[in-house]
């Protein structure tokens, strides 16, 4: 059963929080002088929410407003799945394939990915930062690669690649010519980490989502798009608390 919603204002240099069954959780509010109402979001993974609102709008009534939509916040916080750690003995996927990490002190530092596994050596209290940056860098190899296959296909030249991890979108186009991916989709399965370089790269001549662009990606995307984006969201959530 719901618990009472308890609102927690702190002073005016911070955040304030509300108690949602037993845990405190901060409200980011932005206000955006383009607002016309107010909007919120509650991220399961990073355990905030977020409000925007107009710039003229008093802190108060922001607080009050997520207080009546209590009961969807709990329900979006508890919808996010068990953070995996990056530790010896977790599993974790890698182009959508599940591998276990196997840990002995004695084998060599660098990591071999075969059979389901992800073996290494060397102290095991660097193991998660290790199996991280290999992460990061197979997902820059195999992101390269694809990104310049589109980029042919498309007649493109190939931008420059930002790697990072953010958590409202798995990809952007800027157009200055930078593709920006997260480091994430190297664990989901091929054709959708496919999807979305494909679908930035369309962006190099479609900025926007169009009509025509949307017929662009159907010609650069070899596979389902839609199959691709209901797979990320039914799993992307997943994938964001992995090493959280």
């Amino acid at each position: 059963m719901l618990g009472r919603l308890k609102t927690i204002l702190s002073n005016s240099l911070s955040d304030p929080e509300v108690d949602i069954e037993g845990e405190s959780v901060p409200v980011r509010i932005r206000r955006n002088p383009r607002a016309r109402r107010i909007s919120m979001r509650a991220d399961a993974v990073t355990r905030e929410i977020r409000i925007t609102m107009p710039s003229y709008t008093p802190t108060d009534v922001a607080m009050d407003f997520v207080v009546k939509k209590r009961q969807w916040i709990a329900v979006r916080l508890q919808s996010a799945p068990e953070a995996t750690p990056i530790a010896p003995g977790s599993e974790i996927a890698v182009a959508g394939e599940a591998h276990i990490i196997e840990w002995r002190e004695d084998w060599p530092r660098s990591i071999r990915c075969g059979e389901g596994m992800l073996r290494l050596g060397g102290p095991e209290a660097s193991v998660g930062a290790r199996v991280l940056r290999w992460l990061k860098a197979e997902a820059r190899r195999i992101y390269t690669s694809e990104i310049r296959h589109y980029c042919e296909k498309a007649g493109e030249p190939i931008p420059r690649l930002s790697l990072g991890d953010p958590r409202s979108r798995w990809g952007s186009c800027s157009s200055r010519g930078t593709i920006s991916l997260s480091w994430r989709l190297i664990m989901a399965p091929a054709h959708v980490r496919r999807s979305v370089i494909a679908h930035e790269v369309a962006h190099m001549r479609h900025m926007n989502h169009s009509a025509a662009f949307y017929a662009w990606l159907d010609i650069l995307y070899e596979g389902d798009r839609k199959a691709a984006d209901r797979w990320l969201k039914m799993h992307g959530t997943r994938l964001q608390r992995v090493g959280r």
